[in-house]
């Protein structure tokens, strides 16, 4: 074997090692489409729930419990369609859908939202409703940079774009509206059309 088929022989095991501890069924659909129910979300909050307009997230007793039923609205929808279109992708490409790496990633990922998702719970129960935004931004980053290690893509990236958002955000009170629809709007929009870009590529 001469060193030329010894150096590939390496570079096709290193890289069937890499597919196998990530998870690969990504797609930037998945990112779109959660970009856009964030966008859709926040319209609905700006026209229907928010009393005043310069009032941006700042929860009152009338509205608290519609702005938690379509926060968790706009999460359900993102998780369902990105299910739907990890799954078809994986039934595509033959790969498994829910394996030990699956498990990991989803549990590196849920550490730090969950904590987060709990933390914001006792601020707005404490009526602190002024870093809401921030602190989702930084926790939802924080949990994409902790699974990042276990799927391909720049995923890591969106998550620190999202940590920076949130840190700016806390950093200017009084804009948590207008960082939150950057966060979880724009910045899913441009990374889920940057990925789906690079998938037709490869095709």
């Amino acid at each position: 074997m001469s060193e030329q088929d010894y150096l590939k022989d390496i570079s096709e095991i290193k890289n069937l090692m890499n597919r196998s501890s990530r998870f690969i069924s990504l797609s930037g659909l998945s990112g779109i489409f959660a970009g856009l129910y964030a966008i859709i979300g926040a319209a609905i909050a700006y026209f229907f729930l928010f009393p005043d307009p310069d009032e941006y997230l700042m929860v009152h007793s009338v509205n608290f419990k519609a702005l938690l039923a379509l926060l968790a609205a706009i999460a359900i929808l993102s998780i369902v369609t990105a299910y739907i279109i990890t799954t078809q992708r994986a039934k595509k490409n033959n790969e498994p859908i829910w394996d030990a790496t699956t498990k990991r990633l989803l549990l590196n990922f849920l550490i730090p939202l969950v904590t987060g998702g709990i933390y914001i719970i006792i601020k707005l129960n404490s009526q602190h409703y002024g870093l809401s935004a921030s602190l989702m931004l930084i926790f939802y980053g924080l949990a994409l940079v902790n699974a990042s290690k276990y799927t391909i893509g720049n995923v890591k990236y969106l998550g620190y774009g999202e940590i920076v958002a949130g840190l700016i955000c806390a950093a200017l009170p009084g804009y948590g509206f207008y960082f939150w629809i950057f966060g979880f709007g724009l910045l899913h929009i441009i990374y889920g059309s940057v990925m789906y870009l690079q998938e037709k590529r490869s095709v």
